[in-house]
């Protein structure tokens, strides 16, 4: 039995995440625990939180919180305790939880780094593997694996942000195992979320998947990361008649703080591939220059 075919159907809270400053790190951690809470109470069993929203985390360092380097490197110290968090919320509520990405030193440098936490207390790290032109600037660098996680609700790729953009980079998860691919986002400008979320509804397609999209929504003056925040959270299909006729599970308000749920059913998903209406993942190889991929790491979440 594969792993996706141990389960068929995954309740799935893609957050609208707002970005806010807390006076001490206790609102921090109320917080997390609140929106997890709520999102578990509604029945999600996988919980989805989008990119560089653990710098919200550097909100109560004072004027710290202000400069650029000074948060990076509060946040990256921090990174254990924040992820000791999630793996308690994922525990005690029994759902997966892919945190919100942020900045961890690696050596010399930084990387951005999304964590996925299991109920098993296990938890996995998918680095960004390609940097936008701000990350450059930041001194972020991109990390060195592309990796697939087995859970108990199937394998799960993670493809942060711009990673999306790349059909390759989600490609090579796919043919790892992977039937959902999480995409968190943070975007400054409506255009830059649109291009995520037009490559998550691609991917979707191309690939026979679920894509996530979380963003990071609202203002934060404080801080020089993520001050400008625009989006929507979605969760995509193929567009296939009898699944979905947009490819659009779920989508939420522009610019709206809180949860978006769906459902996707993986063993639908499976029989689209082999007799849908096109055979997109079976003819993937049949596009000029298509070819072997570089191996995925498969990292035993369950």
């Amino acid at each position: 039995m594969t792993d996706s075919a141990q389960r068929r159907t995954v309740r799935i809270a893609a957050a609208q995440y707002p970005i806010e400053r807390f006076a001490t790190l206790d609102g921090y951690r109320e917080k997390i625990a609140r929106w997890v809470g709520d999102a578990a109470s509604q029945g999600a069993e996988l919980l989805v939180f989008p990119e560089y929203g653990a710098m919200e985390y550097a909100g109560a360092a004072g004027t710290a919180a202000s400069d650029l380097a000074q948060s990076l490197a509060i946040v990256s110290h921090a990174i254990d305790d924040i992820d000791d968090l999630h793996a308690d919320l994922a525990r005690r509520h029994k759902v997966h939880i892919l945190a919100a990405s942020g900045p961890v030193r690696r050596g010399a440098c930084y990387v951005n780094a999304a964590r996925l936490f299991a109920p098993s207390g296990r938890h996995g790290v998918q680095d960004k593997l390609i940097m936008t032109p701000f990350e450059k600037g930041w001194g972020i660098s991109p990390g060195g694996e592309n990796r697939v996680f087995a859970t108990s609700l199937g394998r799960i790729g993670i493809a942060i942000c711009y990673d999306c953009e790349f059909p390759l980079v989600v490609r090579a998860q796919v043919e790892a195992g992977a039937m959902i691919v999480l995409v968190p986002s943070c975007t400054e400008f409506v255009s830059g979320f649109n291009r995520v979320r037009s490559a998550a509804i691609s991917r979707a397609l191309e690939n026979g998947i679920a894509t996530v999209q979380s963003p990071t929504v609202g203002s934060a003056p404080w801080s020089p990361s993520v001050d400008y925040n625009r989006g929507a959270a979605g969760i995509f299909v193929p567009a296939e008649h009898g699944l979905s006729e947009d490819g659009v599970v779920a989508s939420g308000v522009l610019d709206k703080p809180g949860w978006v749920f769906g459902e996707v059913d993986i063993g639908r998903l499976e029989q689209v591939r082999a007799s849908g209406e096109m055979r997109n993942y079976h003819d993937w190889i049949l596009q000029p220059g298509a070819g072997a991929l570089p191996p995925v790491e498969v990292v035993d979440l369950r």
